[in-house]
């Protein structure tokens, strides 16, 4: 027996809440340094702070991967994860850059940095579940053109997020600026409160227009090969099942772990220290420059950059099928890491604000094709009935190497950039074009 063929709106309505994830997602990357730098953090402290991201996906994907494999309710399989991780992100959302209003309990520091542990720890909640859903639904010939608008779906929302702030002070004369009652600039409070009901609603398409297999009909879609080791398989799953499922990783997936790390190292750096770095390399201003009208342009236009890397892997997701068709997976890949690589490095040397919109274009093609290839990939390699524990282990590989830039990130960029920002996206790049070299040695099953 084999899955039905999904159309095109079937596969775009059955990803649409990632938009709304994605939103939320950027709406983090791109402000929640320069949020925690005006409730007084120091630059060389950031990326401590950033390691309550990895540290979420760490523990919770795996964990949610194993428990929506084995959860079958009258809501579906899948499903009440995406909106259990929607609801409480969208808490997170509203209340970070409001974290003062809890400065009679805590510092708003400290506040801020707990709604980004829930705002992380939400999104994953909700994330793993939607890339297990396209092993789920979809057929493996289906498989890169899934995860390809899921991409598209992600670089729309992430526009979004990332170009709200400035459109409501450019467009809508809301202030950028601190005010007398908040450190956090209006704009940014308002963009967080729209990304928390965009949020909300979009995964709440998913799940009314989306139908799951149930586990009998996903049992049948078992090949023969995958009922004989399926023989014997009559005990409960346990939790405990994830760390054995971990030793038993198919090869392709051991390979790609190398290539995973080397990628989200870049990106961790990225997110991280794109601000302080524009701010300083761009603009003219100090390390410790937080206070100063320029400090907050700097930030705005951080959004605006992210925004283009983000319109640019919605638009190349669509071309990743059809250039996968003609290359193979892994060349496809290879070659958006490199211009991605490129494009991180090549900020060292832009003139201006505006010349960094090219940087950014080119870092769209590396982030379009690490949100889709190595997932289609992966997809060919494991079996459906593992689908959820496997996508969440494999979070491993993209967690771990940020929980390592954040432990050394700081110190470097103090001890060994001599404060100077800039060189941690240097690194990032160099990071990026690694990867492209090791992923050309990764076994691609529809390659055998």
């Amino acid at each position: 027996m084999e899955k039905r063929k999904l159309g095109f709106w079937e596969i775009w309505n059955m990803s649409f809440g990632f938009l709304g994830i994605q939103m939320g997602f950027a709406l983090q990357n791109a402000n929640a340094s320069r949020i925690l730098q005006l409730f007084g953090a120091d630059v060389h402290e950031l990326s401590w702070f950033w390691i309550i991201a990895p540290l979420m996906g760490l523990i919770v994907q795996p964990i949610i991967g194993h428990y929506s494999d084995n959860t079958w309710s009258r809501f579906g399989r899948r499903k009440p994860y995406f909106l259990t991780g929607a609801l409480l992100a969208s808490v997170g959302l509203i209340l970070m850059p409001q974290a003062e209003i809890f400065i009679a309990f805590m510092p708003a520091l400290w506040v801020g940095a707990g709604m980004l542990m829930i705002m992380d720890a939400s999104f994953n909640i909700a994330m793993e579940p939607f890339r297990a859903l396209v092993g789920d639904n979809l057929r493996a010939d289906q498989h890169t053109l899934g995860f390809s608008v899921q991409t598209a779906l992600i670089g729309i929302g992430a526009v979004v997020g990332s170009w709200l702030p400035y459109v409501l002070t450019n467009w809508f004369g809301i202030s950028n600026q601190p005010s007398e009652t908040s450190a956090v600039p209006l704009n940014l409070i308002y963009s967080f409160i729209i990304g928390a009901i965009i949020l909300v609603a979009s995964i709440l398409i998913t799940i009314f227009t989306t139908k799951e297999y149930s586990p009998e009909e996903l049992e049948q879609f078992r090949d023969e090969k995958e009922h004989k080791e399926a023989l014997g398989e009559t005990k409960e799953a346990k939790l405990s099942d994830v760390f054995s499922d971990f030793a038993k990783m198919p090869e392709t997936m051991r390979q790609l772990s190398w290539v995973q790390f080397f990628s989200w190292f870049g990106l961790f750096g990225m997110w991280v220290f794109t601000t302080p770095a524009i701010a300083q390399h761009i603009y003219g201003l100090s390390i410790d420059d937080t206070k100063s009208p320029e400090f907050q342009s700097a930030g705005d236009w951080v959004g605006i950059i992210f925004g283009v890397y983000n319109a640019v892997s919605a638009v190349v997701a669509f071309a990743l099928p059809y250039i996968a068709k003609q290359i193979g997976r892994r060349k496809t890949h290879a070659l958006c890491l490199v211009l991605g690589g490129i494009g991180l490095i090549s900020i060292y040397f832009m003139p201006n604000k505006e010349a960094l919109i090219l940087s950014m274009i080119l870092v769209g093609f590396a982030w379009a094709s690490i949100l889709a290839m190595p997932y289609a990939i992966l997809a060919g390699s494991i079996q459906p009935k593992k689908m959820g524990v496997y996508m969440g282990i494999f979070n491993f590989f993209i967690v771990i190497p940020q929980i390592i830039n954040a432990l050394i990130g700081g110190p470097l960029v103090k001890y060994v950039y001599n404060d100077h920002a800039i060189y941690a996206i240097v690194m990032s790049g160099v990071s990026f074009l690694l990867a492209a070299l090791l992923v050309l040695k990764v076994k691609d099953q529809k390659d055998i």
